[in-house]
């Protein structure tokens, strides 16, 4: 029989996972059927998934996704040019692993923010550190960085980040300042971690975003030559779903 003294070791060793696992084998008479060996892989088992979601809990935390958002309850049913294929790949994570980077396009409400928190959630749970922002907010977050002293310590967080989100690109003209700002940013990641960028510009027009056609030139070259594209149609999903809740459709 388990002691109280072994669940009070294992959790104060930090096996928690173990020590529940110990008190519902406990409770369980079949379980004495099974083999030590057998008992022991199930104890390290629950260790492994409790470790592994507190982890996922984290890096979800760190990622600051404004929406739950989850590949499988992507709409594919509603015409908006979604490859399936493509992001059954871009789920699977291979384009972080390789530090390639993505590009989403298309108008409001058709789902752009979804797509990027559903794959950077995927990324969450294959232990890939990601982090959201729109790009008003990271320009903010450097400027007081700048201000606190913390820049350098926020160049290498963002520097690190695996998968760095960047929304609403383009939803206002980028001053030569703000562009220089985060093409260091950019030049920090450029071949080493992947970025992925929503914005309502088509992808060709993304140029325009950026005051000084210099850094646009720099920025996007070094965003661009390596980046999935997605161009997404269609009307916006919010006033889709607006018109079947007022037909009472499911």
């Amino acid at each position: 029989m388990l002691t109280q003294p072994t669940l009070t070791t294992l959790r104060e060793l930090g096996l928690l996972g173990m020590a529940d696992a110990l008190e519902a084998q406990q409770r369980e008479p079949e379980i004495q059927a099974l083999s030590f060996e057998e008992r022991l892989g199930l104890l390290v088992d629950r260790e492994w998934s409790v470790r592994q979601s507190r982890r996922l809990a984290r890096r979800l935390q760190i990622a600051r996704f404004p929406i739950p958002a989850a590949v499988e309850d992507l709409d594919f049913t509603t015409p908006r040019g979604l490859d399936r294929g493509l992001i059954r790949t871009l789920a699977e994570g291979r384009w972080v692993q390789e530090r390639l980077n993505l590009a989403v396009a298309g108008p409001t409400g058709v789902g752009k923010t979804y797509l990027l928190c559903a794959l950077g959630h995927a990324a969450c749970r294959q232990g890939y550190t990601v982090r959201y922002f729109r790009i008003a907010r990271l320009l903010g977050a450097l400027t007081i960085a700048k201000a606190e002293g913390s820049y350098p310590r926020l160049m290498r967080l963002l520097a690190k980040t695996d998968l760095l989100i960047i929304d609403e690109w383009g939803l206002a003209t980028l001053p030569a300042g703000d562009a220089r700002e985060l093409l260091e940013v950019i030049d920090d990641r450029c071949t080493t971690r992947s970025t992925a960028l929503a914005s309502q510009l088509p992808i060709d027009a993304w140029h325009s975003a950026v005051a000084d056609p210099s850094i646009s030139d720099a920025l996007l070259d070094r965003l661009l030559h390596t980046a999935h594209k997605i161009q997404v149609k269609g009307d916006s999903m919010r006033r889709l779903r607006a018109k079947k809740e007022l037909r009472g459709d499911p």
